[in-house]
Protein backbone atom coordinates (compact mmCIF):
# COMPACT_ATOMS: atom_id res chain seq x y z
CA UNK A 1 0.00 0.00 0.00
CA UNK A 2 1.32 3.42 -0.94
CA UNK A 3 0.57 7.01 0.00
CA UNK A 4 0.07 8.88 -3.28
CA UNK A 5 2.78 6.76 -4.86
CA UNK A 6 5.11 6.77 -1.83
CA UNK A 7 5.81 3.35 -0.37
CA UNK A 8 6.63 3.07 3.35
CA UNK A 9 6.61 6.81 3.97
CA UNK A 10 7.57 6.53 7.66
CA UNK A 11 10.69 4.55 6.88
CA UNK A 12 11.59 7.18 4.31
CA UNK A 13 10.99 9.97 6.83
CA UNK A 14 13.35 8.36 9.34
CA UNK A 15 15.97 7.81 6.66
CA UNK A 16 15.66 11.36 5.37
CA UNK A 17 16.01 12.73 8.90
CA UNK A 18 19.19 10.71 9.40
CA UNK A 19 20.60 11.98 6.10
CA UNK A 20 19.87 15.61 6.99
CA UNK A 21 21.51 15.27 10.41
CA UNK A 22 24.75 13.89 8.97
CA UNK A 23 27.49 16.56 9.13
CA UNK A 24 28.33 17.96 5.71
CA UNK A 25 29.67 21.09 4.01
CA UNK A 26 26.21 22.67 3.69
CA UNK A 27 25.35 22.54 7.38
CA UNK A 28 28.87 23.45 8.49
CA UNK A 29 28.91 26.49 6.21
CA UNK A 30 25.53 27.70 7.49
CA UNK A 31 26.72 27.30 11.09
CA UNK A 32 29.97 29.17 10.37
CA UNK A 33 28.12 32.04 8.68
CA UNK A 34 25.54 32.33 11.47
CA UNK A 35 28.33 32.33 14.06
CA UNK A 36 30.21 35.01 12.14
CA UNK A 37 27.49 37.32 10.88
CA UNK A 38 24.28 36.53 12.74
CA UNK A 39 20.83 35.19 11.99
CA UNK A 40 20.12 37.18 8.81
CA UNK A 41 23.30 36.07 7.07
CA UNK A 42 22.72 32.54 8.35
CA UNK A 43 19.35 32.41 6.62
CA UNK A 44 20.89 33.85 3.47
CA UNK A 45 23.25 30.87 3.46
CA UNK A 46 20.39 28.50 4.27
CA UNK A 47 18.41 29.90 1.33
CA UNK A 48 21.37 29.14 -0.91
CA UNK A 49 21.33 25.56 0.38
CA UNK A 50 17.57 25.28 -0.24
CA UNK A 51 17.87 26.57 -3.79
CA UNK A 52 20.83 24.29 -4.48
CA UNK A 53 19.00 21.27 -3.08
CA UNK A 54 15.90 22.13 -5.10
CA UNK A 55 17.99 22.29 -8.28
CA UNK A 56 19.63 18.95 -7.46
CA UNK A 57 16.23 17.38 -6.81
CA UNK A 58 14.97 18.70 -10.15
CA UNK A 59 18.08 17.43 -11.94
CA UNK A 60 17.60 14.06 -10.29
CA UNK A 61 14.02 13.91 -11.57
CA UNK A 62 15.24 14.81 -15.07
CA UNK A 63 17.81 12.02 -15.07
CA UNK A 64 21.03 13.82 -14.18
CA UNK A 65 22.34 10.73 -12.39
CA UNK A 66 21.93 8.68 -15.56
CA UNK A 67 23.79 11.37 -17.48
CA UNK A 68 26.70 11.26 -15.03
CA UNK A 69 26.81 7.48 -15.30
CA UNK A 70 26.72 7.64 -19.10
CA UNK A 71 29.48 10.24 -19.31
CA UNK A 72 32.03 9.53 -16.55
CA UNK A 73 34.23 12.40 -17.76
CA UNK A 74 31.45 14.84 -16.85
CA UNK A 75 31.31 13.37 -13.37
CA UNK A 76 35.09 13.80 -13.01
CA UNK A 77 34.94 17.46 -14.07
CA UNK A 78 32.12 18.33 -11.66
CA UNK A 79 33.70 16.25 -8.90
CA UNK A 80 37.07 18.00 -9.04
CA UNK A 81 35.47 21.42 -9.42
CA UNK A 82 33.44 20.81 -6.27
CA UNK A 83 36.44 19.40 -4.39
CA UNK A 84 38.58 22.39 -5.36
CA UNK A 85 35.91 24.85 -4.25
CA UNK A 86 35.45 23.18 -0.86
CA UNK A 87 39.21 23.04 -0.32
CA UNK A 88 39.50 26.71 -1.33
CA UNK A 89 36.89 27.69 1.25
CA UNK A 90 38.64 25.62 3.91
CA UNK A 91 42.08 27.07 3.19
CA UNK A 92 40.55 30.55 3.15
CA UNK A 93 39.09 30.02 6.63
CA UNK A 94 42.41 28.79 7.98
CA UNK A 95 44.41 31.60 6.36
CA UNK A 96 41.97 34.21 7.63
CA UNK A 97 42.32 32.84 11.15
CA UNK A 98 46.12 32.92 10.98
CA UNK A 99 46.12 36.40 9.45
CA UNK A 100 43.91 37.79 12.18
CA UNK A 101 45.77 36.06 14.99
CA UNK A 102 43.19 35.49 17.70
CA UNK A 103 40.44 37.29 15.77
CA UNK A 104 39.37 34.74 13.12
CA UNK A 105 37.24 35.76 10.22
CA UNK A 106 34.95 32.73 10.28
CA UNK A 107 33.81 33.23 13.87
CA UNK A 108 34.25 36.95 14.51
CA UNK A 109 31.51 39.14 13.08
CA UNK A 110 33.61 42.26 13.04
CA UNK A 111 36.38 40.68 10.94
CA UNK A 112 34.01 39.08 8.48
CA UNK A 113 31.92 42.16 7.89
CA UNK A 114 34.96 44.29 7.07
CA UNK A 115 36.49 41.92 4.49
CA UNK A 116 34.35 41.36 1.37
CA UNK A 117 36.61 38.51 0.20
CA UNK A 118 36.28 36.53 3.46
CA UNK A 119 34.94 32.96 3.14
CA UNK A 120 31.75 33.89 5.00
CA UNK A 121 31.01 36.80 2.66
CA UNK A 122 28.29 36.43 0.00
CA UNK A 123 26.64 33.60 2.00
CA UNK A 124 23.83 32.86 -0.48
CA UNK A 125 26.13 32.54 -3.48
CA UNK A 126 28.73 30.46 -1.67
CA UNK A 127 26.14 28.12 -0.12
CA UNK A 128 24.50 27.67 -3.52
CA UNK A 129 27.82 26.69 -5.11
CA UNK A 130 28.63 24.30 -2.28
CA UNK A 131 25.28 22.57 -2.82
CA UNK A 132 25.50 22.40 -6.61
CA UNK A 133 29.13 21.29 -6.95
CA UNK A 134 28.47 17.86 -5.51
CA UNK A 135 27.65 15.20 -8.12
CA UNK A 136 27.54 12.53 -5.42
CA UNK A 137 24.45 14.24 -4.01
CA UNK A 138 22.58 13.69 -7.28
CA UNK A 139 23.54 10.03 -7.39
CA UNK A 140 22.65 9.52 -3.74
CA UNK A 141 19.30 11.26 -4.06
CA UNK A 142 18.31 9.06 -6.97
CA UNK A 143 19.39 5.82 -5.31
CA UNK A 144 17.54 6.79 -2.10
CA UNK A 145 14.38 8.22 -3.62
CA UNK A 146 13.76 5.40 -6.06
CA UNK A 147 13.34 2.92 -3.20
CA UNK A 148 10.19 4.69 -2.01
CA UNK A 149 8.43 5.50 -5.28
CA UNK A 150 5.74 3.09 -6.47
CA UNK A 151 6.59 2.36 -10.14
CA UNK A 152 2.94 1.56 -10.79
CA UNK A 153 1.71 4.98 -9.71
CA UNK A 154 0.30 6.81 -12.77
CA UNK A 155 1.84 10.23 -11.98
CA UNK A 156 5.48 9.74 -10.80
CA UNK A 157 5.88 13.47 -10.15
CA UNK A 158 3.47 13.32 -7.20
CA UNK A 159 5.47 10.91 -4.98
CA UNK A 160 8.67 12.64 -6.02
CA UNK A 161 7.30 16.00 -4.85
CA UNK A 162 6.14 14.46 -1.56
CA UNK A 163 9.55 12.93 -0.89
CA UNK A 164 11.26 16.19 -1.82
CA UNK A 165 8.99 18.21 0.49
CA UNK A 166 9.77 15.93 3.43
CA UNK A 167 13.53 16.14 3.08
CA UNK A 168 13.39 19.91 2.47
CA UNK A 169 11.25 20.38 5.60
CA UNK A 170 13.76 18.46 7.72
CA UNK A 171 16.58 20.47 6.18
CA UNK A 172 14.83 23.78 6.94
CA UNK A 173 14.25 22.82 10.58
CA UNK A 174 17.80 21.58 11.05
CA UNK A 175 19.44 24.59 9.45
CA UNK A 176 17.21 26.91 11.49
CA UNK A 177 18.44 25.21 14.65
CA UNK A 178 22.03 25.66 13.50
CA UNK A 179 21.43 29.33 12.72
CA UNK A 180 19.94 30.05 16.14
CA UNK A 181 22.72 28.07 17.79
CA UNK A 182 25.34 29.84 15.70
CA UNK A 183 24.01 33.25 16.71
CA UNK A 184 24.30 32.20 20.36
CA UNK A 185 27.83 30.92 19.77
CA UNK A 186 28.78 34.30 18.32
CA UNK A 187 28.13 35.90 21.70
CA UNK A 188 30.33 33.31 23.39
CA UNK A 189 33.08 33.79 20.80
CA UNK A 190 33.22 37.55 21.36
CA UNK A 191 34.19 36.85 24.97
CA UNK A 192 36.44 33.88 24.20
CA UNK A 193 38.54 34.73 21.18
CA UNK A 194 40.87 31.75 21.52
CA UNK A 195 37.87 29.39 21.36
CA UNK A 196 36.67 31.36 18.35
CA UNK A 197 40.01 30.87 16.60
CA UNK A 198 39.96 27.15 17.33
CA UNK A 199 36.47 26.66 15.87
CA UNK A 200 37.25 28.72 12.77
CA UNK A 201 40.38 26.68 12.11
CA UNK A 202 38.46 23.47 12.77
CA UNK A 203 35.76 24.39 10.24
CA UNK A 204 38.47 25.19 7.71
CA UNK A 205 40.09 21.79 8.22
CA UNK A 206 36.68 20.10 7.85
CA UNK A 207 36.11 21.83 4.51
CA UNK A 208 39.51 20.71 3.25
CA UNK A 209 38.52 17.21 4.36
CA UNK A 210 35.18 17.45 2.56
CA UNK A 211 37.03 18.48 -0.59
CA UNK A 212 39.47 15.58 -0.30
CA UNK A 213 36.60 13.13 0.25
CA UNK A 214 34.76 14.38 -2.81
CA UNK A 215 37.95 14.28 -4.91
CA UNK A 216 38.38 10.58 -4.11
CA UNK A 217 34.72 9.71 -4.68
CA UNK A 218 33.72 7.41 -7.51
CA UNK A 219 30.55 6.45 -9.32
Amino acid sequence: MSFYGVTDIWTYALGALGIVLLPGPNSMFVLAVASARGVTAGYQAATGVFVGDAVLLLLTALGAATLLHTYPALFVVVKYAGAAYLAWLGVGLIRSTLRQGLAPVAACAESVSTRPDAPAAHPFRRALLISLLNPKAILFLLSFFVQFIDPAYPVPAVPFLILSAIVMLFSALYLSALIVGGAHLAQVFRARRRLSAGLASGVGVLFVGFGAKLATASL
